[in-house]
């Protein structure tokens, strides 16, 4: 019996042999570095806190994650032509002592059962639209395309930065990076400005984790993206996690496995909500893994991160694939236990 590492990287790389379908984060650690131990994510409840970017962030009850706030006071860049005078780059200079405390996580993970993700968010599409509002952004790639292109650049050195640290000192074997780029049903741009914006900043920074003993990719991106897939196999993803529903991932499944891999498939809206059943998870996870099959496919909520918006989903859904591993490949509870981690909520 493959560990949970083992049978997730399975499940990846071409022509693997899972043995069993790889259950949500199972085999997967999310880890921080310091820059999110100095400037660290909201947490839920959490309302109008500034973060080390000048960004206000909100986490409102009963949602998936914080998010800027954006009345007209508090966005950052209040002068597009003039970004440079609005935008400052936290430093990426930590103290020995900070870099000791992500260390000793890493090193409380066994590394034979999950693989050490470095937790990276948010991501150079979000980075902009957190400094720029949304709809402002989305103008700005028109109107002001140079600019644009100096910002990214701008966030994607930064990002290098951050990256030659995380290597240097964590050594992750993985890493998880944060950057939605649609919504349900589209992306946020046609494939060709996307490319045009984003290809050469994400091939720079997924480049060098993979120059830097990172083996695997896992982009998270909870929307449709299917018209983006060449751009992010391009770009470096392997695994592509928050794949929703309305992608048709069987389809996708059928024509780019072998060269990205899919987590996700089963939306919050299936089996996280107010009411939500046994029955609920047990629906949505059957119907994945019945449609994807468990190569070049992990069942996963479609969410960043392990936990579910309305407590108890999560777990309950965990247990469902954990059933359909048992029925399906005669894994007993106590087997499948003993090859991974214990269950974390991190959302």
């Amino acid at each position: 019996m493959l560990t949970a590492k083992e049978n997730l990287r399975q499940a990846i790389i071409k022509d693997g042999k899972p043995d069993r379908f790889s259950n949500n984060y199972e085999g997967i650690s999310l880890l921080f570095h310091p820059y999110l131990l100095a400037s660290p994510l909201v947490e839920k409840g959490q309302m109008n806190v500034v973060n080390a970017w000048g960004v206000t962030n909100s986490f409102p009850e009963n949602v998936p994650g914080a998010f800027p706030v954006h009345t007209p006071d508090k966005i950052v860049v209040q002068d597009m032509e003039h970004w440079q005078d609005y935008v400052h780059a936290p430093s990426l200079k930590f103290p020995n002592e900070l870099w000791d405390v992500a260390k000793g996580m890493y090193e409380a993970v066994d590394g034979n059962l999950s693989f050490k993700a470095t937790f990276i968010a948010p991501g150079i599409f979000e980075q902009v639209h957190h400094l720029c509002s949304m709809d402002r952004a989305l103008l700005y790639y028109i109107e002001y395309e140079d600019e644009m292109h100096d910002l990214i650049k701008y966030l994607t050195d930064w990002e290098l930065e951050l990256a030659e640290g995380i290597c240097a000192n964590l050594h992750p074997d993985a890493i998880f990076h944060h950057d939605d780029w649609g919504g349900e049903k589209s992306s946020f741009m046609r494939p060709s400005m996307f490319e045009d914006f984003f290809l050469d900043a994400y091939k720079q920074i997924y480049g060098y984790y993979h120059d830097h003993g990172v083996e695997f990719v896992f982009h998270h991106s909870d929307s449709y993206c299917a018209n983006l897939l060449p751009t992010m196999i391009e770009m470096g993803i392997d695994v592509w996690q928050g794949c929703m529903h309305s992608n048709d991932v069987p389809a996708l499944i059928k024509q780019y496995g072998g060269q990205i891999a899919f987590m996700g498939e089963i939306d919050n809206k299936q089996m996280d909500y107010p009411g939500w059943t046994q029955e609920d998870c047990r629906k949505a996870a059957r119907n994945a893994m019945d449609a994807c099959g468990k190569n070049y496919f992990i069942p996963c909520i479609t969410q960043g991160g392990p936990g579910s918006v309305y407590p108890g989903a999560y777990a309950c859904l965990w247990d469902e694939i954990d059933k359909y591993n048992t029925e399906l490949f005669g894994f007993t509870k106590e087997q499948l236990d003993a090859q991974r981690l214990p269950m974390n909520i991190m959302f």
